[in-house]
This record gives C-alpha cells, sequence and structure tokens, in this order.
C-alpha cells in the first residue's frame, strides 16, 4: 500500500505489511508496484461514473459489486447475461440491504 496512515490496522492486526511511499504527481503512477492498482482504481472510477447520472454514497457496496460481477466474468461475456438472469430469477428480493463481502465471495 501507500503510506496512509489507515494501513497501520494491517499491521494492528498482526498482519504482513509494508508501504512504499510515493510521494504523488505523475511519476507516482508509473511505480511498478502500482501500476495494476492505480489501473484497476481508474476502471472502477470509470465504470461507476460512466455508467450512473447520479451517484449516491449509500450504494456504493452495490456499485462495487456490479464492477467485481462484470470484472470477474470479463472473458466470458456471451455467457454474462444467461448467467446473470439465471442468478436474478433464483434470488429473493433484498430491497435496501447490503450484503457484506462475507456474504457476497463467502
Amino acid at each position: 500500500s501507500d503510506g496512509l496512515a489507515c494501513f497501520t490496522a494491517v499491521n494492528d492486526a498482526e498482519c504482513s505489511h509494508f508501504s512504499i511511499v510515493t510521494g504523488g504527481g505523475p511519476k507516482s503512477v508509473t511505480k511498478q508496484q502500482f501500476i495494476w492498482v492505480n489501473t484497476m482504481i481508474g476502471n472502477v472510477k470509470n465504470a461507476i461514473t460512466g455508467t450512473y447520472h447520479s451517484i449516491n454514497p449509500k450504494h456504493l457496496p452495490r456499485y462495487l459489486a456490479e464492477y467485481c460481477y462484470r470484472f470477474n466474468r470479463r472473458f466470458s461475456l456471451e455467457d454474462m447475461l444467461p448467467r446473470f438472469m439465471y442468478v436474478a430469477l433464483r434470488t429473493a428480493p433484498m430491497p435496501q440491504k447490503y450484503l457484506s463481502m462475507a456474504e457476497l465471495y463467502g
């Protein structure tokens, strides 16, 4: 990660972690360790802002879940819509319920 202070919680959880302080600016995005991270963050931002006219922070978990769904199926695009319909028809309605990451991926 970068040197953001919130990442000290990773060490507090007794997990291995080291930070790479980029210093900001244009040169920071060229560091090998962050090229794919920055690419993914940019793709997520563009996917969300390019899809939705109004972004509500309350729904950010849903936006991210949709992006993850599409990203994980990017190599089999022809199966995406039939698979989505299969899952949608078999899932109970969940109005205003947010799923935790464990519920989504557990």
